[in-house]
């Protein structure tokens, strides 16, 4: 009656702090029901109690384990809102045959009924029972029965461990743990010889009974004796257990097959634990080595020409390696199949580009292919495949691009093929020298010439007139050797003129000083720098530079605002 009192006295307080915490605005509830009704209920990985009941949580997601030895368990996440009462409904199925003995039985002394109990493990799946089902022995019976052996006993509740500890069970006697002090003692119980086969649980009103079944197992290798790189299968059956291990290859199924490849002899170690005990097993894989490996190349000499950062030339060499008993294969640092072959395309040491202006450098060196070929048993061979490289690295060629200017008014309808003075005429010839060895390095290279007028004239005007700019310099190119597919052109007239803080930016950064004839006239310069014509280097997108030819002898005749005198310009073009 006491120990009922006790019960009624802690649910009821239990029921009152629970009332006090759901008050408050930030917490919610779980209304859980569970079957069968002495189910007991983790959140979060603490113990908390048995049965049907509200539990109240912080908002957010928790998880919710409901465990009854003899059944599955339930595990699921539950997502609780602030104020809220959340109902789950949990039934357990049953799982498991019965169990025979013989037994021995552990029995608990304290005040601690609803804290759970564990066997030989401390996750819920270790669960047997909670401590009010296994406190009592007359009258009604209340059996935790376990098989004999030593047993280490976890009790816990609400994330606290009331008492943990080794027990050492024997058949047909009760080990009689008192929870406030540790201490053990072990009595004759001369009713476990007469239980045989039993359920693994059973409850009545006031009685429980947990019988719980050892754990089994078995354990082989296929082929204990294996040459590096070979297999052997790994096989195992465990029952009764909820954790099983195999050490160098980790946590398995309870029951299923493997295949190792070891790469020294090993002892694979096999651990199945669960509530009724743990049954371990071993299995040694022997291991023996031995490495062959060969590797040559053909052809065994090749040609590498680099032009600036692009390879016009490389030529490729055909690599064929044999290797046996290795388990790690690597040709020229990198991973391969134990057998095999592959074409590569070698390149000199040094492959860094040769600047412009610098000789080229010759090459004529040998490199060397290797095959390592290992085991981690102590086997290893190595071997070279040397593959002569000849040829040369030279700079890009210099492809100088200078934007062209046209004196004003020229080329007219009457004259077309007037108004590209000398000096222009000169910066194509270096444009053109320049962009055919280009072509050399980049047979796809183009270029693309836009050319502009000033904003004086009308918009038909100044679009005739830079239309007649740009097939100028595009015939003028094309007459220096270069294909007429090979320039792009563009006449945009007086619609894109240069913005007259970027001609006074580019008048200040000329490097060329500017003649004392140009001082001071703004408006002469931006007209002067309008009637241009852009070359840009495809597909590089490299673009000429704007800088008026402030040194250029005819200077004066194509940056003056009126229009030059045609027997000026033509003398001007000689």
């Amino acid at each position: 009656m006491r120990r009922m009192g006790y019960i009624l006295s802690l649910a009821l307080a239990l029921a009152l702090a629970t009332s006090a915490v759901y008050a408050k605005n930030e917490d919610g509830k779980l209304k859980l029901k569970v079957s069968p009704k002495q189910a007991y209920v983790f959140i979060d990985g603490n113990a908390m109690r048995e049965g049907s009941h509200s539990f109240t949580l912080s908002p957010g997601k928790h998880t919710v384990e409901v465990v009854n030895y003899g059944y599955q368990p339930s595990t699921q996440d539950v997502n609780i809102d602030a104020g809220k009462s959340t109902p789950l409904q949990v039934t357990l199925q049953p799982e498991g045959g019965k169990v025979t003995g013989p037994f021995g039985d552990v029995q608990f002394k304290g005040d601690n009924a609803r804290a759970a109990v564990l066997s030989n493990g401390d996750t819920p799946k270790y669960f047997v029972g909670h401590v009010d089902e296994f406190d009592w022995d007359w009258i009604w019976h209340q059996n935790l029965l376990l098989p004999a052996g030593t047993h280490h006993i976890t009790v816990t509740r609400q994330g606290k461990t009331i008492w943990s500890g080794d027990v050492n069970v024997v058949a047909g006697k009760k080990v009689v743990v008192d929870l406030s002090n540790g201490k053990q003692k072990t009595v004759n119980w001369s009713r476990g010889e007469k239980l045989k086969d039993l359920n693994r649980f059973k409850a009545g009103v006031a009685s429980a009974q947990v019988a719980v079944a050892p754990v089994s197992g078995s354990f082989s290798a296929s082929n204990a004796n294996i040459n590096c790189g070979q297999s052997s299968t790994l096989n195992w059956q465990s029952t009764d257990a909820v954790d099983t291990n195999i050490s160098n290859v980790g946590n398995v199924q309870p029951s299923g097959s493997q295949s190792v490849s070891p790469h020294a002899t090993t002892t694979y170690d096999f651990t199945a634990k669960g509530p009724g005990g743990t049954f371990t097993n071993n299995a040694t894989v022997n291991v023996n080595t031995k490495v062959d490996a060969s590797i040559n190349a053909n052809p065994m000499e090749v040609h590498y020409h680099k032009i600036g950062d692009k390879v016009v030339q490389q030529d490729s060499t055909t690599l064929t390696w044999q290797t046996a008993n290795a388990d790690s294969i690597m040709v020229d640092g990198k991973t391969v199949e134990a057998s095999g072959s592959e074409t590569v395309q070698p390149a000199p040491a040094d492959t860094s580009e040769v600047q412009q202006g610098q000789p080229a450098r010759t090459i004529d060196e040998t490199k060397n292919y290797a095959l390592n070929a290992t085991n981690v048993c102590g086997g290893s061979a190595m071997e070279n495949a040397p593959v002569h490289i000849v040829g040369e690295i030279e700079p890009i060629p210099q492809v100088t691009l200078q934007s062209i200017f046209y004196p004003t008014a020229y080329p007219d309808q009457t004259h077309p093929q007037v108004g590209l003075v000398k000096s222009q005429q000169e910066a194509l010839q270096t444009l053109a020298t320049g962009f055919k060895k280009y072509l050399e390095y980049d047979p796809d290279a183009k270029l693309s010439i836009e050319a502009y007028a000033d904003v004086r004239g009308s918009v038909h005007y100044n679009q005739d007139l830079s239309e007649r700019r740009v097939e100028r310099v595009k015939q003028f190119l094309v007459d220096q050797g270069i294909s007429g597919d090979k320039v792009e052109t563009a006449a945009y007239g007086k619609q894109r003129p240069l913005p007259r803080n970027d001609v006074k930016q580019l008048v200040s950064t000329n490097p060329q000083q500017q003649p004392k004839f140009m001082a001071h006239q703004p408006y002469t310069d931006w007209l002067a720098y309008n009637r241009r014509v852009d070359i840009i280097l495809l597909p590089s997108g490299k673009k000429s530079t704007q800088f008026y030819p402030n040194a250029a002898p005819d200077a004066r005749i194509v940056w003056q605002q009126p229009m030059p005198a045609l027997t000026k310009v033509e003398a001007a073009s000689q």
